[in-house]
């Protein structure tokens, strides 16, 4: 029988109180070690909470392609992807995003709490240009906290280490998942055949 938490109280007794590292680490502007941290991100995942639901959407691009601002400011470019723009409809609604970088082999992340803003201006987006695009928009964020995570759940997964990565047959293609859905009314062979350049032709 499974039996549930209910109550704050009931949290508190299962985990006690929080490690002070924890909370020492808790700042609400991004310091010159956490600006450094950024900058070295070539990845983020972005979440965010709307009207219709919760979005969480990986971003990524050469390493520093997020830009700090100011110790209170950051700015996400928005990229091509698949047009259903979930992350920006629950902006509208709600401003509340949560980011969390990620550096190749390095073990801890960074975890940024904040108020976001969609801005289509020409001068901020035009920071961003690569191969001659530019990302339609651009996610300013407010910070309200920054910290960062210790590496116990990078240790776990062993997520940077290449012997314990999952073989690519072992997990279905893009493709395969798409024919399965629509019943084979897309050709997942033929859909991941054509991905490469498909990606490489939309990438920016």
């Amino acid at each position: 029988m499974t039996t549930y938490l209910d109550t704050i109280a009931q949290l508190d007794a299962v985990y006690g109180e929080a490690n002070e590292r924890s909370l020492l680490k808790e700042i609400d502007y991004i310091s010159e070690d956490y600006r450094r941290f950024i900058d070295a991100s070539p990845f983020v995942v972005l979440a965010s909470v709307g009207d219709e639901g919760m979005d969480c959407s990986p971003k990524g691009d050469p390493a520093g392609f997020v830009h700090v601002l100011d110790e209170k400011t950051l700015v996400v470019p928005d990229r091509p992807g698949n047009n259903r723009i979930d992350n920006l409809r629950n902006i509208m609604a709600d401003p509340r995003v949560a980011l969390l970088f990620l550096i190749p082999g390095n073990g801890e992340t960074l975890r940024v709490n904040g108020r976001a803003r969609i801005s289509i201006d020409p001068a901020l987006l035009a920071g961003f240009e690569i191969q001659g695009k530019l990302p339609r928009s651009a996610i300013v964020v407010r910070v309200d906290a920054v910290y960062f995570h210790c590496s116990k759940a990078v240790v776990r997964s062993k997520l940077w280490e290449a012997d314990v990565h999952a073989d690519r047959s072992s997990v279905p293609t893009a493709g395969t998942i798409m024919s399965n859905l629509t019943k084979g009314h897309i050709d997942g062979q033929r859909y991941d055949q054509d991905a490469p350049e498909r990606i490489k032709k939309t990438l920016y």
